[in-house]
């Protein structure tokens, strides 16, 4: 089988977002274990280190202090405060890593996405993921098993915002079967790989097929 050499492309950033219990998590591990040049995004969080957390892998840690110098030196693409800790995803890591055509895949909210959007609108893939009804969202909630009524109760008032942003993305896809739902995200990933923008080697390439052959 012949082998064609790829052409060069700048990297894309590649964010999933979906109410707690409608699948996003899955999805994404699904994507980092096919999906050679994708790598999960790590932020910058003064959270605390948590028993099995790798720093660099899971998180970069530091402290309230450092994180408000970062801020003021517009070090994060994006970044906020939940519960009390921040989380920030670094400039300079992702840019590089665009540029040598790396791929980054984000968990982020419909907030964190529109930063990023606004931000870096052109190397930017946002994918929102719908539950098939509210109904089976709670179910699917229930059935993990790992909260309470009460925490429940929570994820579902603040699914019907999150819900309600769904128009900000590039793509929402209705989540009614993991590996259907699965392939479409896909399918939308290596599509925006193949956009003539990102593909930086393709003038050249254009061009040497344009020349008068002899």
């Amino acid at each position: 089988m012949a082998v064609f050499p790829t052409l060069p492309r700048r990297g894309l950033m590649f964010i999933l977002s979906s109410p707690s219990g409608a699948g996003k998590t899955t999805i994404a591990r699904k994507l980092l274990a096919v999906e050679d040049n994708l790598r999960m995004s790590v932020s910058v969080t003064t959270r605390p280190m948590r028993e099995g957390e790798v720093e660099g892998r899971d998180y970069y840690f530091t402290d309230p202090d450092t994180f408000g110098v970062m801020v003021q030196k517009d070090d994060f693409l994006e970044y906020a405060t939940v519960f009390g800790n921040s989380y920030g995803t670094p400039r300079a890591h992702i840019t590089g890593g665009l540029a040598k055509g790396r791929d980054f895949l984000f968990d982020v909210d419909w907030q964190g996405a529109q930063q990023l959007s606004q931000r870096a609108r052109e190397d930017v893939v946002s994918v929102f993921l719908l539950p098939p009804s509210l109904a089976e969202l709670e179910h699917r909630l229930r059935n993990r098993g790992t909260d309470d009524e009460a925490v429940i109760a929570g994820r579902m008032a603040r699914a019907s915002d999150e819900i309600s942003h769904w128009d900000a993305y590039d793509y929402v896809v209705v989540n009614h079967d993991l590996e259907d739902c699965f392939d479409r995200v896909r399918t939308i990933l290596h599509a925006e790989r193949l956009k003539r923008q990102r593909q930086t080697g393709l003038i050249d390439f254009a061009r040497t097929l344009a020349r008068p052959a002899g």
